[in-house]
């Protein structure tokens, strides 16, 4: 067994994109091929995502054959627990692959890349200069805010107010402060058992659902804030905590999307008004609501986002028939 791949970070959250060595995925909509890569090939992101090859908070990308009409490409994300149904970061990292790969003919200023996603249509957009391309923007599905105002008790914590928004995959969002944390007081374990501890309870306490697929309808995650929404002055930080207590490197695409629909929702945000969300290791992301639409109930935003990737290998893997640990494992 033999698969190549192409590591790139953006804001310092690692993408490991696969570029050969994978079986061929059957034809059918992105989310049937997101099910029968979960349900047929799952031990192959196992191998590229845990150890030894990767480790806890390895992301992944696998490109499959776009269904949707205009696509440029079509992408599956994975991680840790599975394989989630958007991913900005990676969105990112893949506009600039797509220029420099060659997936898309390159044209100055401005290329667009049509992203397909197990959520909807992407779009991306690449700034090129000399052949060569450098930051990127997106906007992605529309977005909205769920359920605002809300508190759970939490054990620890005690009550919890929060909010639950969508940005492509669904995110409570918490106030850092509620739980006696600050950013740059406090380290990554304690920001991660607090997240933890409120998707655990909302997953098991709050149903949710989506206008258009239920398979969409899930708590991707829980992220955690510095409750500076309403200064428009200054950066607002922020930490996700996603899938199995993951932690997203980057401010999170999908979760600054879920973010300014939740900061419109309540008037934090004006549309074109750009705001700066840093991550946990102080990456940054601009962010935009470009403009306002519907999600089919939901009063939604379509989200600009931006930022840069990076590479940062190449790399062969295989996989020895009497390697049991190399098929993957974690160790927490």
């Amino acid at each position: 067994m033999s698969i190549t791949v192409v590591d790139m970070h953006t804001g310092g959250e690692p993408l490991r994109i696969v570029t050969s060595g994978y079986p061929p995925i059957p034809k059918g909509t992105i989310l049937e091929k997101r099910a029968f890569v979960r349900d047929n090939l799952d031990h192959l992101r196992r191998m590229l995502i845990f150890e030894p090859r990767g480790h806890h908070d390895m992301y992944g990308a696998l490109l499959v054959e776009p269904d949707l009409p205009g696509a440029d490409l079509a992408v599956l994300f994975m991680h840790n627990e599975g394989y989630s149904t958007m991913c900005g970061h990676a969105i990112i990292a893949l506009g600039r692959y797509a220029v420099d790969h060659g997936l898309v003919e390159a044209r100055e200023p401005l290329t667009q890349v049509n992203i397909e996603c197990p959520c909807g249509m992407v779009v991306a957009s690449v700034e090129v200069a000399d052949g060569k391309a450098g930051a990127v923007s997106f906007e992605s599905v529309p977005a909205f805010l769920f359920a605002a105002g809300k508190s759970v008790v939490l054990p620890d914590y005690g009550r919890i107010h929060f909010d639950v928004a969508y940005g492509g995959a669904f995110y409570a969002l918490a106030d850092c402060r509620q739980f006696g944390l600050r950013f740059g007081r406090h380290g990554a374990a304690a920001f991660v058992k607090a997240a933890t501890t409120l998707t655990e309870k909302l997953k098991a306490e709050l149903p949710l659902s989506h206008p258009e697929h239920e398979d969409l309808a899930f708590l991707y995650g829980t992220i955690l804030t510095d409750g500076m929404e309403s200064e428009p002055g200054r950066p607002t930080r922020n930490v996700c905590v996603f899938a199995d207590a993951e932690v997203d490197r980057s401010p999170t695409g999908s979760g600054v999307t879920a973010r300014l629909a939740a900061m419109h929702a309540k008037k934090q945000v004006a549309v074109g008004e750009r705001r700066v969300f840093e991550s946990i290791v102080g990456s940054r992301f601009e962010g935009a609501v470009a403009r306002t639409t519907t999600a089919g109930p939901h009063a939604a935003i379509v989200a600009r986002v931006s930022g840069r990737a990076h590479y940062s290998g190449t790399a062969e893997f295989t996989l020895e028939e009497d390697d049991v640990l190399g098929r993957g494992f974690l160790v927490k």
